[in-house]
């Protein structure tokens, strides 16, 4: 939301004044030269930002909320295909433009992917019964 309210030209001017090898004694950090690399690439895609961060934090809120439910086995094949849409837009991107930070987006993805179809294969096999009275306990209170 920072993002997308201030604008992400605002915040790749802030992230080289907070990350200046002169605040530390040391010198240059990776850490600090990572940030700087990131910074210049959210000029340069704002609104895939912005979408990305609200559609995983809509997806991920509707995952743990069908969990929690004890129902709903829909919102596996459903996360996984929206999180495999990413994957292949961010492997489109990285071919045209390399960025580091979209390359740990999409290894980020693909794990949680993983663990998506995981989880779709335990659920399968056996719904989870705590998870079903935990859900029963928070809707009688």
């Amino acid at each position: 939301m920072i993002i997308a309210v201030t604008g992400s030209q605002r915040l790749h001017t802030l992230i080289p004044q907070w990350t200046d090898p002169a605040l530390y004694e040391g010198g240059q950090s990776d850490l600090a030269a990572i940030l700087r690399e990131a910074a210049s690439g959210l000029v340069q895609s704002q609104n895939f930002i912005v979408l990305y961060l609200l559609v995983h934090g809509a997806l991920k809120m509707a995952i743990t909320l069908t969990l929690l439910r004890g129902r709903g086995v829909w919102i596996f094949p459903f996360a996984i295909t929206i999180l495999l849409g990413f994957i292949l837009y961010m492997c489109y991107e990285l071919s045209v433009h390399w960025s580091n930070l979209l390359l740990f987006l999409a290894l980020m993805d693909a794990v949680t992917v993983a663990l998506v179809i995981n989880e779709w294969r335990t659920w399968k096999e056996h719904p989870h019964p705590a998870i079903k009275e935990l859900a029963e306990e928070l809707t009688h209170h």
